[in-house]
């Protein structure tokens, strides 16, 4: 093995223990990072020329510490306070297996503290304690690396103003802070195992990089029955990977696969890490349940002998710990395995308004496999597509689809919801607004009922459950506005009583005051603004427009000699403060949006052809983007400090 892949190998195994007592010595886990590093500068430096040492670990560790130890001098005679090194000049001279053990594990709570955010829990323990890179954790959860790299540096920044100490909690605060740091464990484990996006289904690595760090949280918390049923759970879990894809890598459900392709050893494990769970004593914990769970399944010589109804017991029991809408899917489905698929089909349809699983495509996976078990083929099929259209996981995906069309469509002829919208939205009497409007209420019923729906099966019901699940808790602007495009549609479609279920409702909030003329004059003065923000802001102000009407402007439709334009099937007038700015901000362009967005979109998230470009790539700018510029931007001159929004813009009666 050359030097350079020597290096990497031993700053995976050994970076979480160096980082770990130089946040002990320095108290800033950015600072402590960055010293690690410096050392890992150093060995890639000298190891090549001069050869790997015996023990490249404690060389590490002794680098990082003297360059730790020379920085807290160094600080010390700028400021001429601070505590004198004599402990890290100690722990330069020796090192403590036991207190290394402490400090990686106050390491692992302080990286998985519920003052972050969970994405930023995940990123920064898997940067610290896993010794992974930004582009590394980036590959692995299919964002960029400045993506990671950004919400590593706001952790550390978050944990530096927060000023969360650098020590094992105690006491009542254990709890919560184990929970947070196995959550993070266990969320890691899951996206390797069933990834959420991308072409395969399994991302070995992460799963790898969770066992491992489970196991080291057991090792470090050897008395907590919680670490060992999660790490029982994952490697009972694991030992199964092999089996969960086909040669073409399609998914193969739990009571399909082979169970000689599970992995013995993985089992062992998981089984001794019971053991030890058992052995810590206390009433069984979310983890330890789980755990007992996946153990029927690994019991069981097939899948015939599996013991639903002792799954179906210890789900009852895991809801009554954790009674969140996923485990009582999952309830369901062992439900509908111990005792009917009646049975677990009347717990599935319990949950579908849940809002937090509107979204979920494992929720119409498993009423699809439930309807076809009860023999409703033509339901199941239209379950199966729904799931389809709500996965972003390529794998999952097209098992889903083969599943549809295993099945017989059901039914005549006639439109489907799919192919109504699509023509509905297509009509060349609908402004780009209107059908940006419409379309965002529309899609919503798309991805609820499946666009295989026989449009003329749509009701009223439908309708109302799906807008109440989405947007009850809206504004009532918002609300009518879902409620005014399923009208139109139901008109379209004849079919007139679609919102018949819900109810207008009245909007009695005052209006929000117009921005005061001195604080007009400071926005317009400010030299920072850019054009496309300044034009904007000005337009409105100058116009009185409503937002969605002046966004749907485009380059084609102004008037510059006239200082007006057509949105929305009215006219959008303006004066000379626009008339300056306008040329400039469309200058080069003749078709297309007049605001554009900072970038071009992605692939995966292409606009419509109205709301894009043709001669930069740029889509429109959406309302969301401008509000929260404004507001920003407004921050100071709002006395409550929360910043403006842009229908203040407008100017009252009395300017």
């Amino acid at each position: 093995m050359d030097a350079r892949r020597t290096v990497d190998a031993v700053w995976k195994f050994e970076s979480a223990r160096i980082i770990a007592g130089l946040t002990r010595m320095v108290h800033d886990v950015g600072l402590a990072e960055e010293l690690a590093q410096d050392a890992l500068v150093a060995a890639l430096e000298q190891w090549p020329s001069g050869g790997v040492p015996d023990n490249p670990g404690a060389w590490l560790m002794a680098v990082a510490k003297r360059r730790a130890i020379d920085h807290i001098r160094r600080s010390q005679r700028l400021d001429h306070t601070g505590e004198d090194p004599a402990d890290a000049r100690a722990d330069e001279r020796g090192n403590e297996p036991e207190r290394e053990q402490d400090d990686v594990l106050r390491l692992m709570f302080l990286s998985c503290h519920p003052v972050l955010p969970t994405e930023a829990r995940v990123a920064l323990t898997l940067r610290l304690l896993g010794g992974l890179t930004a582009a590394e954790i980036a590959r692995a959860f299919l964002v960029t690396k400045q993506t990671i790299a950004r919400r590593i540096a706001e952790a550390k920044r978050t944990l530096a103003q927060r000023q969360v100490p650098f020590e094992l909690p105690t006491g009542a605060e254990l709890a919560e802070r184990l929970a947070s740091v196995l959550e993070v464990v266990y969320l890691v484990f899951n996206e390797g195992y069933s990834a959420t996006a991308g072409d395969d289904l399994i991302r070995p690595e992460l799963c790898q990089e969770a066992l491992r760090l489970g196991r080291q949280l057991a090792e470090l918390a050897p008395h907590e029955a919680e670490v060992h049923g999660l790490v029982a759970l994952m490697e009972i879990q694991a030992s199964r990977s092999a089996a969960r894809t086909g040669p073409s890598g399609a998914p193969v459900q739990l009571h399909e696969q082979n169970r000689g392709l599970w992995d013995p050893l993985h089992i062992r494990r998981g089984f001794a890490a019971m053991l030890r769970a058992r052995d810590a004593g206390g009433p069984p914990g979310p983890y330890v349940l789980q755990a007992a769970i996946a153990v029927c399944h690994a019991q069981a010589r097939t899948a015939e002998d599996t013991d639903w109804q002792q799954i179906a017991t210890l789900y009852g029991a895991l809801v009554q710990l954790l009674p969140t809408p996923v485990v009582q899917l999952n309830r369901a489905v062992a439900v509908g395995r111990a005792q009917g698929p009646e049975a677990g089909l009347a717990l599935v349809d319990a949950l579908v308004a849940d809002p937090t699983l509107r979204d979920y495509h494992l929720l119409p996976g498993v009423r699809g496999d439930l309807l076809t078990r009860l023999g409703r083929n033509a339901e199941a099929r239209l379950e199966f597509q729904r799931a389809a259209s709500l996965t972003r996981n390529a794998a999952e995906n097209a098992f889903l689809h083969r599943r549809a069309d295993e099945i017989a469509p059901g039914g005549g002829p006639g439109l489907t919801l799919g192919e109504a919208v699509r023509d509905f939205l297509g009509r060349a009497d609908l402004d780009p607004g209107t059908i940006r409007s419409y379309g965002q209420t529309l899609r919503r019923l798309r991805l609820a009922l499946g666009d295989g729906l026989p449009l003329a099966s749509l009701t009223a019901d439908h309708v109302e459950r799906v807008l109440t699940t989405a947007w009850a808790g809206a504004a009532p602007r918002t609300w009518n506005r879902h409620r005014s495009a399923v009208r139109s549609f139901g008109a379209w479609a004849a079919l007139p009583d679609l919102a018949a279920g819900v109810d207008r409702r009245a909007d009695d909030r005052p209006p929000a005051p117009s921005i005061e003329p001195a604080q007009i004059e400071a926005l317009w003065s400010s030299a920072d603004v850019p054009l496309r923000e300044r034009t904007l802001w000005i337009l409105l102000h100058e116009s009185g427009a409503p937002v969605h009407s002046v966004l749907s402007l485009n380059v084609e439709d102004l008037d510059l000699d006239d200082r007006r334009a057509r949105a929305s099937g009215s006219w959008v007038n303006w004066r000379s403060g626009t008339a300056r700015l306008l040329p400039g901000l469309v200058a080069g362009r003749h078709r297309g949006p007049v605001f554009l967005a900072d970038r071009r979109p992605g692939s995966a998230r292409m606009p419509a052809a109205a709301d894009l470009c043709p001669e930069t790539g740029r889509r429109r700018l959406s309302y969301e983007r401008a509000e929260y510029l404004f507001k920003q931007a407004t921050r100071k001159l709002d006395p409550s400090g929360d910043g403006y929004t842009l229908r203040q813009l407008k100017p009252s009666a009395d300017q």
